[in-house]
């Protein structure tokens, strides 16, 4: 059954924990699933304090329509701001230059500062090329004069980045936690790869692809309101595991794929704390598998203890906002030890959905039409199998589905490039489950 604790101070948090807890004699990977919610008055005016950017590409490629798009939707994010916070504009090129405000500290949204950034962003022209870790590195230097808080950024592209690759991994490396970032790409001659890096080393919702630069304004709007709601930043999920147990990996499952396994820091002896970035109102669920040593028929062992962790402000202690425990219990009843979690079996195969994809596509890409018949076919049965109607209908854009049960598939000849991107995007975004009804929570002692 789920076990359950509830946060309360600040922002309520509850954590949820799903599991099978028994294991065969010998077995040695605990599996469950960690149900995180958060729950709050609606954040009002300047109660929260905040720092959005907007990053917009004007290279020599958004000309035209694009361009007209682009400042459209960067005016709709700054009317969409809380009078209070903080923002800033900057205009991406071969540099990246801050177009609002003048300062290098980012402008107070007020009636007034909202007119002059609408202004200058109509004074936006395009020109040289695309440097997104030059823009992202400037969004973090604002951000660096700004103490605390939610920061959020919205980078908008078009293009392929001009920077050397290894130069842009190690920028990303460098920013990597310092404010989230939510990427998008209008048209079809940008990478998907590329914003995923972004996305990953930001903590982003997932890349998004914008067909139709009629599109771009009704987007920015939805992402600036959706970063207006979040109440607290640098959440972060500490996970304590017991001595001689192996952390196997921490990927948030929904509502997109993310892997934390690699972002974890030791903060206390045997406990790790993952970033999660800020969070507003909302649920997401963590896939967590730790390898614990085998035990006797009947033992139990606290294979992991699981809590939201706030930071502390002013020099205070961090908060702990809600807690759960993973359970691990040896057991010789076969039916017992061999019963798979429901939640667990269905963010294991979104995961699993999420790849077969991407391998799919990389495949049809590079001429294997073999491998990528057979990794899109798995695609095609995962989706089916899971009710994920959305991610079925695009991938029927790519491929001609026989048997949706087995997978059988035939590759389309001529397809869409919009079609195949905006498949890939939404890739790691996941179906959630339903919860399970309450039930009494299972707990073990603590560390010590």
């Amino acid at each position: 059954m789920p076990n359950r604790a509830e946060g309360t101070a600040g922002p309520r948090f509850r954590v949820e924990v799903d599991q099978n807890r028994f294991l065969p004699l010998g077995g040695r990977e605990v599996h469950a699933v960690v149900g995180v919610s958060s729950t709050g008055p609606p954040v009002v005016g300047a109660d929260v304090r905040a720092t959005e950017i907007i990053v917009i590409d004007t290279s020599g490629s958004m000309y035209g329509e694009k361009i007209i798009a682009a400042k459209q939707a960067a005016r709709a994010a700054v009317a969409a701001l809380r009078e209070g916070v903080r923002f800033a504009v900057i205009a991406g090129h071969s540099r990246a230059e801050t177009i609002y405000p003048a300062s290098n500290t980012p402008a107070v949204v007020d009636a007034s500062t909202r007119s002059e950034a609408m202004e200058a962003v109509g004074r936006l022209r395009t020109d040289g090329g695309t440097r997104m870790g030059a823009w992202l590195t400037r969004a973090a230097e604002l951000f660096a004069t700004v103490d605390g808080g939610v920061k959020h950024a919205i980078l908008l592209t078009d293009g392929q980045n001009n920077e050397v690759a290894a130069d842009f991994d190690r920028t990303l490396a460098r920013l990597a936690g310092t404010f989230v970032c939510d990427c998008r790409g209008v048209g079809t001659d940008w990478k998907v790869e590329e914003l995923r890096k972004i996305d990953a080393a930001l903590l982003g919702g997932g890349p998004g692809i914008i067909a139709d630069p009629a599109g771009m304004a009704a987007d920015f709007r939805a992402m600036t309101r959706a970063s207006m709601g979040k109440a607290v930043a640098d959440v972060a999920l500490r996970l304590w595991t017991p001595r001689h147990a192996v952390v196997r990996y921490v990927k948030q499952v929904a509502p997109t794929v993310q892997d934390l396994t690699g972002r974890g820091v030791e903060r206390a002896p045997q406990s790790r704390d993952y970033p999660t970035g800020s969070w507003g109102t909302e649920n997401r669920d963590y896939h967590i598998c730790v390898e614990v040593p085998p035990g006797d028929p009947g033992r139990q062992l606290r294979a992991g203890w699981v809590r939201v962790v706030l930071p502390g402000s002013g020099g205070a202690p961090d908060e702990v906002a809600a807690s759960g425990n993973i359970l691990a219990e040896w057991t010789a009843d076969e039916n017992r030890a061999t019963e798979i979690d429901p939640r667990v079996a269905h963010y294991t195969g979104q995961v699993e959905l999420a790849q077969a994809i991407q391998d799919g596509l990389a495949a049809r890409r590079s001429g294997d039409d073999d491998t990528a018949t057979t990794r899109l076919g798995r695609a095609v049965a995962l989706a089916h199998g899971s009710g994920d109607e959305e991610t079925a209908r695009l991938l029927g854009k790519v491929v001609d589905v026989l048997d949706p049960v087995t997978g059988t598939v035939r590759l389309r000849a001529g397809v869409e490039k919009i079609d195949e991107m905006t498949l890939d995007t939404n890739s790691t975004r996941t179906v959630r489950t339903r919860p399970r009804p309450s039930g009494p929570g299972g707990g073990a002692p603590g560390p010590g």
